[in-house]
């Protein structure tokens, strides 16, 4: 993991949607315990997880507008690019 810091242009709003999907997950935890039926349970699940991406598609388009294209500027392209691949195959596994 990095210990690189960075202030989140967007922090607000990504802090916003995170709570939605904490809510989320409460509500298919509350499902299963109350034996819901599983397709229901499986279609919060699939929500979940497209917000999930969502959120991640907004930290990699802050990432690449920010930190990518400054490190362009500074030359130093090869080595965010390599950090910005292994994220992408990271998150398309």
């Amino acid at each position: 993991m990095s210990e690189k810091t960075v202030v989140q242009p967007h922090k607000t709003q990504l802090s916003n949607r995170l709570k939605r999907i904490e809510g989320q997950v409460r509500g298919i935890e509350r499902m299963i315990e109350e034996d819901r039926y599983c397709v229901d349970i499986l279609l919060q699940v699939a929500a979940v997880k497209s917000a999930m991406n969502q959120v991640a598609l907004a930290l990699m388009e802050d990432h690449t507008r920010h930190c990518v294209s400054k490190a362009i500027k500074n030359n130093d392209e090869d080595a965010v690019i390599n950090e910005l691949m292994d994220v992408v195959k990271r998150l398309t596994k």
